[in-house]
């Protein structure tokens, strides 16, 4: 079975807003665009640093709220071998809208 290709519309200005389908679920979450304002403001962040700027936010809504933005590749997770573990994340090309949309139409 063969995925369907999606062809992009190109509207006013080259916007595309074909990828806002995928994760308009995920950004309308409670946090999510104050995760990535935080990641995108410092380049990158650590675990305890976004929950320090993030006062409010309980650590589960802040792990699977990461998970989320991960997963949809609009934050990426970068874990270092050392002691203590260290893991730090920042936006990806898609995240900080860098990425052209589609096939770079």
């Amino acid at each position: 079975m063969q995925k369907e290709s999606k062809r992009c519309t190109m509207y006013e200005d080259d916007i595309c807003l074909c990828s806002i389908e995928g994760i308009m679920g995920i950004l309308s979450k409670k946090w999510a665009l104050l995760i990535i304002s935080a990641i995108g403001n410092n380049q990158k962040l650590r675990y305890n640093e976004l929950e320090k700027k993030l006062d409010k936010i309980s650590p589960k809504t802040l792990a699977d709220r990461l998970k989320e933005l991960e997963n949809a590749n609009i934050i990426k997770r970068e874990p270092f071998a050392q002691i203590p573990p260290r893991v730090e994340y920042s936006l990806t090309k898609e995240g900080d809208g860098t990425e052209r949309c589609c096939n770079d139409l």
